[in-house]
């Protein structure tokens, strides 16, 4: 199940406060469940994959082709179709329906959505470029960006030079955010720090790719308790 991701949607920050006192920044994103739409095998694309549906969109939203798509698969319209490759097709049934609990035994996610748009930018807020002079021998530049090309040779802006332009409204992955806890009655899920993205903006979650070792804040929790306990003994 690992290999599916899930859409969610981003509610906003809060922070959690555990037993040692400390207090962590999260993330609440609201997690839908999606639904197996089709199974794609290996015979008919070359490749083994599972199409899944996640949230719900009126019928007359809908194009003729993808009414009829949904009415022969015999399943409610969905806003939005996925399709995800997995390695045994056998594991999953057309109208199979999961949510946050394929994420019960992973600590570790890989978190994807679109940064907010700033519009069109200057190269002091959108590169961190310092400016020239705020005092003499400046006259009204003081946010320009300087001198972008050379002279007659090669007499050119090379691509990819750092200058004013539209800022982000890019699609982003934060990697190997912790899961801090999950709430299945809700829906709901906490992750570690900051994810890109205004209020509800949809959000995709996967497990993580890398293979990481480090500890997850309840486990370093659980050593300073542990240890404790030595010391009193000791004692």
């Amino acid at each position: 199940m690992s290999e599916i991701a899930l859409i969610g949607k981003k509610i906003g920050m809060t922070r959690e406060f555990f037993k040692t006192g400390q207090s962590i920044p999260v993330t609440v994103l609201k997690v839908e469940k999606g639904r197996v739409i089709q199974i794609i095998d290996k015979d008919h694309r070359g490749y083994n994959a599972i199409q899944v549906g996640f949230g719900k969109i009126k019928n007359s939203k809908l194009s003729k082709s993808m009414k009829g798509y949904f009415s022969k698969k015999n399943t409610e319209a969905k806003k939005t179709l996925k399709e995800f490759r997995v390695k045994n097709i056998n594991e999953y049934k057309e109208g199979n329906e999961f949510g946050i609990e394929i994420f019960k035994d992973i600590k570790f996610l890989d978190v994807k959505s679109k940064t907010i748009g700033k519009g069109f930018a200057g190269a002091m807020k959108r590169h961190n470029f310092g400016g020239l002079r705020a005092s003499h021998g400046v006259s009204i530049s003081h946010r320009a960006h300087g001198s972008t090309g050379q002279n007659q040779d090669p007499g050119k802006v090379f691509k990819g030079k750092k200058m004013a332009g539209h800022m982000g409204d890019k699609i982003r992955t934060m990697q190997n955010l912790e899961i801090i806890k999950t709430d299945l009655d809700n829906e709901l899920i906490y992750l570690k720090g900051s994810i890109p993205g205004s209020k509800n903006s949809e959000v995709l979650l996967k497990k993580a790719v890398k293979n990481i070792n480090k500890m997850t804040i309840k486990e370093k929790i659980e050593i300073l308790q542990k240890s404790k306990k030595t010391k009193d003994k000791k004692k």
